[in-house]
């Protein structure tokens, strides 16, 4: 069995700054194992937004006074904090969104209209996507005639690079190749590095979902070749309502406006309109201020952690979740085994007692009433689940706060499900 202690390291400095995790679920402990779905939020960043609303509220750029210029202050400061996060050349390329799925809308939008896809284009994605990376591709497809193809799985719940090369799947009339780099459902870490050096390889654009990986391991997202890179604030400790999009500058700079409004111009006639450069050119109307301050609190906050850190307690807390749900009665891993290229998200069915399988939502509800926060679903990637044959799944999701203790809980309330559905 991994290391139960090095599980148990992180989570013993940093759990006190966590109030949520002293909650109690009726009159069970709270057990929180749904951080790929949204992550909690420390102390510092719940205070850094009280703080901006409390004493520092205004507008960005527009208004000329004391709270305007520390508005814009903070948001131009939370720009730069994450910039220096993912190793960004320039500020300049980060653009805020509200999310990763607007960064991944946006990617799409635009570089459909900066390459003039249209029939006999191609675009690439994989089966094991978030919708998020998959629906903007479709409909810029359905847009402009464009074809979508796509990565299938090994049944390991790897991206089939074999199968890919005998099917020519990246071929000269791909465009566009858009994967992520780790899936929110099986945890697997993809290659990414080699899948940009292959669309690069044909004149494609390599874009990342990478809303799965910031939170998880230090990133620089120049070094893995991409083009464009999306993800999101409410995974990496940060607040809802903001996301980001990484950029080559080079590129941005080539992009057409995604929205209208706000400071994206330069220049407005009744006859025309020039447009500002990027980031603004992409940030229409009031941008996520309090967001973008709690977001760089965020980043602050894993930077003193350090990422290293961060990712050797998410490969040990996994690897410790990994043994004990692999050799529980009656639960299917899916995806890795081991913990290796794989991120913090473990997805699993359960069968009862008596041999019937338990849908996800029974197996959530059950585990809820014992403390246990998990996700029971598709994970917003039904492709995949059809793919691996069933309809849904439960998953359990860790960040830098998730114990031992935690998945003891998780197992025992299995275990109790399992024998209620036996006798029922």
């Amino acid at each position: 069995m991994p290391d139960r202690a090095d599980a148990t390291l992180l989570p013993a400095r940093v759990r006190s700054d966590f109030p949520i995790l002293a909650r109690r679920v009726g009159d069970e402990p709270l057990a929180y194992l749904d951080s790929a779905n949204t992550s909690q939020k420390p102390r510092a960043v719940i205070d850094a937004i009280a703080e901006h609303y409390a004493e520092h509220n205004g507008n960005v750029a527009r208004a000329m006074h004391t709270l305007g210029a520390e508005a814009t202050a903070g948001f131009e400061g939370g720009r730069n904090k994450v910039a220096t996060f993912v190793q960004a050349t320039r500020p300049e390329e980060i653009i805020f969104t509200k999310n990763a799925s607007e960064a991944l809308n946006l990617a799409a939008h635009t570089l459909g209209q900066h390459l003039r896809i249209g029939p006999g284009d191609e675009i690439v994605v994989s089966v094991l996507e978030h919708h998020s990376n998959i629906v903007p591709w479709q409909l810029l497809c359905q847009r402009t005639g464009a074809t979508l193809r796509w990565f299938d799985v090994t049944e390991e719940g790897r991206l089939d690079v074999a199968k890919a090369d005998a099917e020519g799947l990246i071929n000269e009339a791909t465009k566009i190749v858009s994967v992520a780099w780790v899936s929110n459902v099986l945890g697997t870490v993809n290659p990414v590095t080699e899948l940009v050096s292959r669309a690069h390889a044909v004149g494609a654009i390599a874009v990342l979902d990478a809303s799965q990986a910031v939170p998880q391991f230090g990133v620089d997202l120049p070094a893995t070749g991409a083009d464009l890179v999306a993800f999101t604030g409410h995974k990496m400790l940060g607040p809802t309502g903001i996301g980001v999009l990484w950029g080559r500058y080079d590129l941005l700079a080539s992009l057409p406006p995604f929205l209208g409004g706000g400071e994206m111009i330069e220049v407005v006639t009744m006859e025309r309109s020039t447009y500002a450069p990027p980031p603004a050119r992409f940030e229409a109307g009031t941008p996520p201020i309090a967001q973008a301050v709690g977001l760089g609190a965020a980043v602050d906050y894993l930077s003193a952690i350090g990422m290293d850190v961060v990712a050797a307690h998410e490969s040990a807390i996994t690897g410790y979740a990994l043994d004990r749900l692999v050799n529980a009665a009656g639960v299917r891993v899916l995806g890795p085994t081991e913990p290796v290229d794989r991120g913090g998200a473990i997805s699993f069915t359960l069968t009862s007692a008596d041999g019937f399988a338990i849908h996800p939502h029974d197996i959530m509800q059950m585990l809820d009433s014992r403390g246990v926060a998990v996700r029971g679903g598709h994970h917003c990637a039904r492709p995949l689940h059809k793919r691996l044959g069933i309809q849904a799944s439960t998953r359990a999701s860790f960040s830098v706060y998730s114990t031992p203790e935690e998945v003891d809980q998780l197992v025992d309330a299995l275990d109790y499900t399992r024998d209620f559905f036996g006798r029922h």
